[in-house]
């Protein structure tokens, strides 16, 4: 079977739920397609406000820190993620590796600190685990003070000839605010993740908090027998037709335990032809694919944006120049790098670009229809991220070039290179 372009779209349009809002409160169904990515902070509120009809900032929270019907952990390629509680099983389990199925892309730079202290990965792994249990009895605020908690707790459990190269300055990025013993603690906290030991609390100003899943859900994590081969039926609901490398881009894993991961659905897939090359999307989704055709709906997308998650950016974007605009990683005041789209709107479906304003600001018209675009108002949403700033009602500080782009209207807030926090 031979499919376009436009079908593939549409077909990851309908699973990411943006052909149309779903009905006010769907929220767990929205974040049960892919997972939503929550860095930087705020982008898994945009996410949800493009996929369900009417909700609020106030509905998220109580869904995430109330409720709890969402669960916010450390996930696939090792992101924050915001998934369905009771899909714990599918976004975290399957995600550990089997002996000789390692690196994973997020634990790769912990060499150094290895070779520092004289031990080996599965004899530290082990250790970080145990000191999780404090977890338990204790929400720990920031990132920071988690790895220095781990790291004191693991101390003592150190041979004494080790613990001087565990306490020494650490040889990334800050050594007087971090030591070896918590850079080494920071890298294997994903793993730890995925084996159910922490899980992120509410967040408490700027700060996240880590607490373990028994006390943040009273409960243990569920379990998903089948979780391995629903995680890869998710990607391909998300993101098919793919290949097996598709996939292990999407985890962040090894070759290894990507074949394996795809290996345990291959009597579910049928194989299709997109661009002349082969590839493969769940048998039940043919006839979806073969009869799917895009909609108008023409969305701002914020950064981390689950749907621009795909690997083949082609099918969106044929333009390489544009890709690095859309795909882009910026920095901010704060130190922290994130991939958003930029330097304009993006439109979900929309692969048409237009003209540069003048000064070399680039603009993109998202689709032929498209003249201007007006945010809805929503009180309340946070206001740093691109997306959720304009959401909120605030408009960004336009760069003074933009002022003669023959796109701009009175009146209208547009989502521009620059914004401020």
């Amino acid at each position: 079977m031979t499919v376009t372009g436009e079908q593939a779209r549409a077909l990851r349009l309908r699973r990411h739920h943006l052909d149309r809002p779903l009905p006010s409160g769907a929220l767990v169904e929205a974040a049960a397609g892919c997972g939503v990515q929550n860095s930087p902070p705020g982008a898994w509120e945009t996410a949800l406000w493009n996929r369900v009809e009417d909700v609020t900032l106030p509905q998220l929270e109580q869904a995430l820190n109330g409720e709890k019907t969402l669960l916010q952990a450390w996930s696939i390629r090792g992101v924050p993620l915001v998934f369905p509680t009771k899909d714990a099983g599918v976004f975290l389990a399957p995600l550990c590796a089997r002996p000789k199925e390692e690196p994973w892309i997020y634990t790769r730079g912990i060499t150094g600190a290895l070779e520092a202290l004289g031990l080996g990965f599965d004899d530290l792994l082990p250790l970080v685990e145990s000191a999780c249990a404090c977890l338990d009895k204790e929400t720990v605020q920031s990132k920071e003070a988690l790895d220095r908690r781990l790291a004191g707790v693991i101390e003592p459990m150190l041979p004494p000839e080790v613990r001087p190269a565990w306490n020494a300055p650490s040889m990334y990025g800050q050594p007087d605010r971090q030591t070896v013993g918590g850079a080494a603690v920071s890298f294997l906290l994903r793993p730890c993740a995925f084996r159910g030991k922490v899980v992120f609390g509410a967040r408490e100003g700027i700060y996240p908090t880590f607490t373990s899943p028994a006390r943040w859900l009273g409960r243990p994590l569920p379990d998903d027998p089948d979780g391995a081969r629903e995680l890869v039926r998710r990607f391909l609901r998300c993101y098919g037709p793919a290949q097996v490398s598709d996939v292990q881009s999407w985890l962040g894993c090894s070759p290894k335990q990507a074949k394996r991961l795809w290996g345990g659905i291959a009597d579910e897939l049928a194989p299709v032809e997109l661009d002349g090359k082969r590839r493969w999307v769940l048998a039940e989704d043919l006839d979806l694919l073969a009869h799917g055709e895009e909609g108008e709906r023409l969305l701002l997308l914020g950064p981390h944006e689950p749907y621009l998650d795909l690997r083949d950016r082609d099918l969106i974007l044929p333009d390489k120049a544009r890709q690095r605009q859309v795909w882009k990683t910026v920095g901010n005041p704060g130190g922290r790098r994130w991939a958003t789209p930029g330097p304009s709107c993006w439109a979900a479906g929309s692969s048409a670009s237009g003209p540069s304003a003048p000064g070399g600001t680039s603009w993109m018209r998202l689709s032929p229809s498209l003249k201007r675009w007006s945010p809805p108002s929503a009180p309340g949403w946070r206001s740093w991220p691109q997306a959720t700033r304009l959401f909120g009602g605030a408009p960004c500080e336009p760069i003074p070039s933009h002022k003669n782009c023959p796109r701009r209207k009175p009146g209208v807030i547009y989502c521009t290179k620059k914004t401020t926090r």
